[in-house]
């Protein structure tokens, strides 16, 4: 755990000025102090990446994965993100990112795209999943916004059925899920992964709910 709180203290102060390689950065005389920090940053990423995706020396490496963030606020979706360009730009593999978090959706602003349909109209509609994907435009990224929610609540056999269908249509699927402690959902959309991902937000997670999600 020291280790992913470590990585997410260095995240916290460029997390809301950071954006996807599509974005120019405008220059300011902070210029060089973010393009440091910045750089600590990928490298950790980078190795969250290498670890979870890539040195695994089990029979099968993991090809979906959620990341589940312990509460409200600490960056989950950041790192998902961040995540999936990284293994993209390592790998060279299809990667899909899917914007789980129905009501609190960011992904669609992260990568710059209309969040007009997506896993949302997934669980619905009975279409292929590549009718709910858009692919990013100088990546080997798609992603599945999350797209227009209802009330209806997630359906166990749909939530699989859908998580099955993007293993066999990608290499990865990376699944940004709602606050943990905060909504089941969290958990169901993690039985249709290979694992999770838990983040943690240093200075702001307490120890006893980190421990309490991991359970």
């Amino acid at each position: 755990m020291s280790r992913n709180l470590r990585l997410l203290h260095s995240t916290e102060n460029v997390r809301g000025e950071y954006r996807s390689p599509n974005r120019a950065f405008s220059r300011s005389d902070g210029l060089d102090k973010h393009n440091a920090r910045r750089a600590v940053v990928d490298d950790e990423v980078m190795k969250l990446v290498q670890s979870v995706f890539i040195l695994p020396q089990s029979e099968k490496r993991p090809d979906a994965v959620a990341f589940c963030g312990v509460g409200l606020g600490v960056g989950c979706s950041w790192v998902c993100a961040r995540a999936s360009e990284a293994l993209a730009t390592q790998t060279g593999a299809s990667v899909c990112v899917v914007d789980a978090n129905l009501h609190s959706p960011s992904l669609h602003e992260y990568f710059e795209i209309e969040n007009k349909s997506g896993f949302a109209e997934a669980l619905r509609e009975t279409a292929g999943v590549h009718e709910f994907v858009e692919h990013i435009e100088g990546a080997n990224i798609w992603l599945m916004a999350a797209g227009i929610a209802g009330d209806e609540p997630l359906h166990p056999s749909r939530v699989r059925a859908r998580a099955t269908e993007l293993r066999h249509e990608f290499d990865f699927v990376l699944i940004d899920t709602p606050p943990l402690l905060s909504s089941g959902e969290a958990r169901l959309l993690a039985q249709g992964t290979d694992g999770a991902v838990l983040v943690v937000g240093s200075n702001m997670t307490r120890r006893e709910s980190a421990r309490r999600a991991k359970e």
